[in-house]
Formats: structure tokens, C-alpha cells, sequence
């Protein structure tokens, strides 16, 4: 298979960038899509080229496969790469693009479609010896009555479960019968609503659990491969919070004996690029169960990338043009450890609700062992059209004890005006004891995590002052820009006739 050479970027925000500049290094060009609401973000000025697909809405844009194919046929791309969430693990996408003679960056259509599926993706990995989650496994349009008979024998509480799709969507937690037929419809609802399929089906819902994630990388010669285990249970209404790697619930035995079950699980769906099998933990006997598998790259893939030293967005090129993996499981070692927060521009003293508007200023933390991935900058508009993740602050350190330290001192310096973000949640979760401790469950923010609505009125009074400066500065360019134009603009006309007028 030729190398790449011009890649379609067929995504925005942070992702986008971060693939951009993965394609510069490997000297792929590169073409950003943008929606209208898109325009004057980063990911379309980095790129080499730059296509307007579609009004604001992502239904309307990045999500319209038509559109996308025609900027790759009209730009002359060889590759398509989608990075997280939209198309991602759309088996139709992938195979269309591949029709068309374009590389997608990703795994093979049959593995999204097989393990997309959480029903599929169950009956595929048991005969591997995968444990699963005690529950309803049948890929059929289960009805109402049977899951419900069938609830008897799993217990309570349990998990009504989308069978599609993902991101804690068509999802609720049943406690006791009475409640289970309102679950069942709600989650039905919402499966049908998000993915367009209402099937959905039942799980045992494990008490006092870990979400714990293995990162593997496979070859189109057969060559499979984990990079260890993140830990995912810092979060909120089933959306990952803060990621780390690696686990301080996982030790080095464990670590191997799930590793080794993710790649039996990836190699029983014929499996090749980057991937992740997210496993379910109880946290007091270490049981663990199989959840999913996500056929894509990962928004916290960067924690494993600290830690291992594998660049995933690079390999996932290679594997696309057909080259061997570079790295065989005993060349894998894990150093340090690494903390991803995810920056959302959420209102964290106003229950999570969205925070949009302009980002008046920025400033990054720097220093060692800290990165910044995103797609925003001093000026960007925060719209409600798109996910609310706007940037990831990564750390790492000698020791986990020594990046949570960095961590907390990364995020007092990460300034963000215009908004309001997640970063105080932060820096008060990061210094809980049940945090320092490791002694966290997925459950943990929602059932025992208090958020002291404490402000600073000095940084306050900061951040007023300079959202003052900026605005007096713009005030200030706009003048002299009024001014170079050699001729009054409309507004001092109208002022003048009112003078006028009102002199006569």
C-alpha cells in the first residue's frame, strides 16, 4: 500500500488538531472541514487546506457523509482519518469512503460493525473467555415482557443498556422492579433517538466499580499488541472525567492478565488500528467483566501516550498504509504516571449546565511534564452546537503522588476568561483524600463528591479587568480600522443627524 499523502481531517476541535499535526510530522498534508460555526477555529487555519461543509448543526455538517466524500473527491485525499465521536465508528462511513479509493484510518468495516454493536460485540468475545457482565445477551429485538422476565434472574440493581452507539446515551440504572418497565421505555427512547435503534438490553449493575480501559494496536498482518490500562472512574453521569494511567487499582499482574484479554478480544473481531476494550472492576475483589469495545481512537489516548511513549495517532498512519507494527508487547514498558482532565466549558457551581460564549483571554500552563491539547484560542466562540470538551490538560511524573501535584499546579495557572469551565471541580477532586488514596468508584462524584462553592473574589476581580482591557482593546481597533477607511462610519452619521436635528 502507497504512503499517504494528503489526509482529510474529517472532524474539529482539539482532535482535529491533534491528527493535523501527527499528518505534518509523518509529511502527509493535511484538509480540515469546518462548519459555519467553525470558521476562525484553530484546526482550519493549521491545516493546508481548509473546506466549508454545512450550516452550524452537526446533522447539518460534520455528520453529513455526502459532504465529506465530496471535499475528499474534490481535494484529491488519499486518506480519511475521524478521529473521535461523528463518524467515527460508523461502519457505513468507513466503507464508503474505502469505495471510493480513499484509506480510512481506522480499523476494518467488519470490526466496527461487529463489536459497534454492544450485542454482537458480547456474542463475539465469550467464546474468547471474555468475562461479561452477568445480563441479556441476545442480539434480537428483545420486548418489553421478556427483559423483563429475564430481570428476575439477573437482580437488582441493574443497567437497562442502548445496544447501539455509546457516551452513557439510552442507559439507566434500575433499582427494583417497580421501576423497571419506566427504565425500559426512557432508555428505548433515548437509544432510538441518538442512534436511530430502540433495542436495548439488561446488565447487572457492579456496586463499588472501577471503569478500567486497555489500549491496543494492531497490524493488517495479525500482529496485536496492548499499551496497558487507563483508569477511567472519575465520572459524571457516565461521561469520563479525569483519566489516568496507570491505574492505582491495577498492579502489574493484573495489568497482563487484562491486556492479554483485550488482545483475545480484538483478535476474535479480526481487529487491526488503535482500539480500546473497556472492562468493568469491582473495586474490593478485583473481578472484572468485558464492557465494550471502542473501534476508534480515544479522547484520553494521550495518558497512555505519556506513559508508554507510543505515539497512537502516528501508528494508526502507518497501520493505514500498511506497514507492520513497529513495537512487539515486550518492547512496551510503563514509566511515570500520567493525569488527563478534561476541560469542559461547563458551569460547575450551576450543575454542569453549558457555559458558551467567547473566550476573551487564554492562558496555557506550562512546564515540565505538561501538555495542552486543543482547539481553541483567544477570540474562539464557545457555540451549543458541539460537544463541551475544549481542551486536555495532560501531566505527568515520576510518581502518581508527583502528578497529582503537577496537576494541581497546572490547573491554577490554566486561565480561561469568557467562560465558565470545569477547572475548579478539578482542583477540588484532585485533593480529596478518596482521590490521592485511589479509593474511587464510577459512582463516586455523584453519590459522594460535595463541591464547595467557594470563589476567589481576587481572581474575580482579575478576570474582570482583563475581559475590560480586551474589550477596550477592540473598541481601540476598531476605531483606528474605522479611521484608515477615510470615511465616517454609519453610526457617526446617524449621531451627526441627530446633532443636527437637534440644533435646528
Amino acid at each position: 500500500m502507497p504512503k499517504l499523502r494528503k489526509v482529510l481531517v474529517a472532524n474539529r476541535g482539539e482532535i482535529a488538531c491533534r491528527i493535523i499535526r501527527a499528518c505534518n510530522e509523518m509529511g502527509c498534508e493535511t484538509v480540515a472541514v469546518y462548519s459555519e460555526a467553525d470558521r476562525n477555529q484553530p484546526h482550519v487555519r493549521m491545516a493546508d487546506e481548509a473546506w466549508l461543509i454545512g450550516p452550524a448543526a452537526a446533522r447539518e455538517s460534520y455528520l453529513r457523509l455526502d459532504k465529506l466524500l465530496e471535499v475528499a473527491k474534490k481535494c484529491g485525499a488519499d486518506g480519511v482519518h475521524p478521529g473521535y465521536g461523528f463518524l467515527a465508528e460508523n461502519g457505513d462511513a468507513a466503507e464508503a469512503f474505502a469505495s471510493e479509493g480513499v484509506t480510512w484510518i481506522g480499523p476494518p468495516v467488519k470490526a466496527i460493525r461487529l463489536m459497534g454493536d454492544k450485542l454482537s460485540a458480547r456474542a463475539t468475545v465469550a467464546p474468547a473467555g471474555l468475562p461479561l457482565v452477568p445480563g441479556t445477551g441476545k442480539g434480537e429485538r428483545v420486548n418489553d415482557e421478556s427483559l423483563i422476565a429475564s430481570a428476575m434472574g439477573i437482580g437488582f440493581p441493574l443497567l437497562v443498556k442502548a445496544a447501539a452507539g455509546g457516551g452513557g446515551k439510552g442507559m439507566r440504572i434500575v433499582r427494583s422492579p417497580a421501576e423497571l418497565a419506566e427504565g425500559i421505555r426512557i432508555a428505548r427512547l433515548e437509544a432510538e433517538a441518538s442512534f436511530g435503534d430502540n433495542r436495548v438490553y439488561l446488565e447487572r449493575l457492579i456496586a463499588n466499580a472501577r471503569h478500567i480501559e486497555i489500549q491496543i494496536m494492531g497490524d493488517q498482518h495479525g500482529n496485536l499488541i496492548h499499551l496497558g490500562e487507563r483508569d477511567c472512574s472519575i465520572q459524571r453521569r457516565h461521561q469520563k472525567l479525569i483519566e489516568e494511567c496507570p491505574s492505582p487499582a491495577v498492579d502489574e499482574a493484573l495489568r497482563h492478565r487484562m491486556g492479554a484479554a483485550a488482545v483475545k478480544a480484538a483478535a476474535a473481531a479480526g481487529y487491526y488500528s488503535a482500539g480500546t476494550v473497556e472492562f468493568v472492576m469491582d473495586n474490593d475483589t478485583h473481578e472484572y467483566f468485558f464492557l465494550e469495545m471502542n473501534t476508534r481512537l480515544q479522547v484520553e489516548h494521550t495518558v497512555t501516550e505519556r506513559v508508554t511513549g507510543v505515539d497512537i495517532v502516528k501508528e494508526m498512519l502507518r497501520v493505514a498504509m500498511g506497514e507492520p507494527l513497529r513495537y512487539k508487547q515486550s518492547d512496551i514498558k510503563w514509566k511515570g504516571s500520567t493525569i488527563e482532565c478534561r476541560i469542559l466549558a461547563e458551569d460547575p457551581w450551576n450543575n454542569f449546565m453549558p457555559s458558551i460564549g467567547v473566550i476573551t483571554s487564554l492562558a496555557a500552563p506550562s512546564g515540565p511534564g505538561v501538555r495542552i491539547d486543543t482547539g481553541i484560542s483567544a477570540g474562539s466562540e464557545i457555540t451549543p452546537y458541539y460537544d463541551s470538551l475544549i481542551a486536555k490538560l495532560v501531566v505527568w511524573d515520576e510518581t502518581r503522588e508527583e502528578a497529582i501535584i503537577r496537576t494541581q499546579q497546572a490547573l491554577k495557572e490554566f486561565q480561561i476568561t469568557g467562560i465558565e469551565t470545569t477547572i475548579p471541580f478539578f482542583l477540588q477532586m484532585l485533593d480529596t483524600p478518596e482521590f490521592r488514596t485511589g479509593k474511587v468508584h464510577t459512582k463516586f462524584v455523584e453519590e459522594e463528591f460535595l463541591l464547595n462553592k467557594i470563589r476567589n473574589p481576587e481572581l474575580e476581580r482579575v478576570a474582570a479587568i482583563a475581559a475590560t482591557l480586551v474589550a477596550h482593546a477592540r473598541r481601540g481597533r476598531a476605531t483606528t480600522l474605522d479611521r484608515a477607511t477615510n470615511r465616517p462610519s454609519a453610526w457617526r452619521v446617524i449621531g451627526r443627524r441627530e446633532i443636527v436635528g437637534a440644533g435646528s
